[in-house]
């Protein structure tokens, strides 16, 4: 791909809290131009959740990149399966042909996530996808961040300086802060005077939906229904807000695994969720002195901007620095969408040779290119 044209890309993200893939159609030049055509999700059904559950676990032996302990080989094949099928249903969902889109950015599932030794895996074939979909993917796209120095992680903010530039003008108050409330949530910052900055802040919804699915045998908590109930405990927000983590410089970023679920007598399922959804909100808010100057506008996207309680407490600790806190949909964006977005978005900067980091948000030497490209090889199948 050489020429500076927008193209249709789709976008594969099964994120930290490991619900399901998330698919998304848009048409970028990989810089300025973003148009968002559709997304949508699809679920994993309970056993292969549990799957990925133990996957996590047998994933913590892994001392080099390409290792697959224990069934991680055919996890790493049926997550694959899994993305193939759901781009299929995803274009029979939205009317779309496959062969008019041009790339596939595929994160695959992020088992382990060790950046002070340089070690990131997320399982996923991308050439087996490439061939099961007929289709060029570019996936991987972590590594070369960390081998130039860096974190790996985030690397969303690239599309979320695009999303801001596109703002309409009553929403373009600079400095915005776009933030993902995922399992694990992270920030960008961006103003017109330099590269975005960003890094994960936190624990997002992931201590909340282990602490539900484990004491109250749900999913996760829907609509807030029990931390409306609950009360924060002091003693277990400071705990959690008291971590070594929120004094680390930037850029940084999390393992799913480096903030624990809270033990079973820590205190009522209400009590406990009500407060792991204030060290959400609060976790981001301790950002702010890392930031160049408070940001003027919060633009919350993810699976935590749904629950009242999370989006509340950042509402009320925004108010402290003069910030003003919307929703993706309040400014015309897909909060479910963003992530799966992002990664068609690097897909194409990845196939035209842009950076899909900068210093300022992984930490790498140098404004870095990245991503694996896998093509089709005729005559193969999954």
């Amino acid at each position: 791909m050489t020429t500076t044209e927008a193209v249709l890309a789709i976008g594969l993200m099964s994120g930290t809290s490991m619900d399901g893939i998330d698919v998304a159609l848009i048409e970028t030049d990989g810089e300025r131009s973003v148009r968002r055509v559709g997304a949508e999700s699809f679920a994993y059904d309970d056993a292969f959740r549990r799957r990925l559950a133990e996957g996590l676990e047998e994933a913590k032996a892994i001392a080099w990149r390409e290792e697959r302990p224990g069934s991680l080989a055919l996890l790493e094949r049926d997550l694959t399966d899994r993305h193939a099928e759901a781009v299929r249903a995803f274009a029979v969902s939205q009317g779309i042909d496959l062969a008019r889109v041009d790339v596939v950015g595929f994160h695959g599932q992020t088992v382990l996530h060790r950046p002070a030794d340089a070690l990131t895996v997320q399982i996923g074939d991308g050439q087996r996808l490439a061939n099961a979909l007929d289709l060029a993917v570019v996936h991987d796209m972590r590594a070369a961040d960390m081998a130039a120095g860096g974190q790996g992680a985030p690397l969303v903010p690239a599309y979320h300086a695009a999303l801001v530039a596109a703002l309409d003008e009553e929403f373009r108050t600079l400095p915005v802060a776009v933030v993902n409330i995922g399992g694990i949530s992270n920030i960008t910052y961006v103003d017109r005077a330099s590269d975005p900055v960003a890094f994960d802040t936190g624990p997002g919804n992931a201590l909340i939906d282990q602490w539900v699915s484990r004491e109250a045998s749900i999913p996760f908590d829907e609509n807030g229904e029990l931390a409306k109930e609950g009360r924060v405990l002091k003693s277990l927000a400071e705990h959690y807000l008291g971590s070594d983590f929120f004094a680390k410089p930037t850029p940084k970023s999390l393992d799913r695994f480096d903030f624990t679920v809270p033990a079973a007598d820590t205190g009522t399922v209400e009590d406990v969720a009500r407060t792991l959804c204030f060290v959400a909100a609060e976790a981001i808010l301790k950002a702010v002195p890392l930031l160049p100057e408070p940001p003027k506008l919060w633009i919350v996207a993810g699976g935590g901007r749904r629950h009242p309680a999370i989006m509340a407490d950042l509402l009320e600790g925004a108010k402290r620095t003069g910030g003003r806190v919307v929703s993706a949909e309040d400014v015309a964006l897909d909060g479910d969408a963003t992530e799966a977005e992002a990664w068609a978005y690097l897909a194409v900067r990845s196939r035209r040779g842009l950076p899909l980091s900068w210093p300022t948000t992984t930490g790498c030497r140098r404004p870095t290119p990245g991503g694996v490209l896998a093509l089709p090889t005729s005559g193969a199948s999954a």
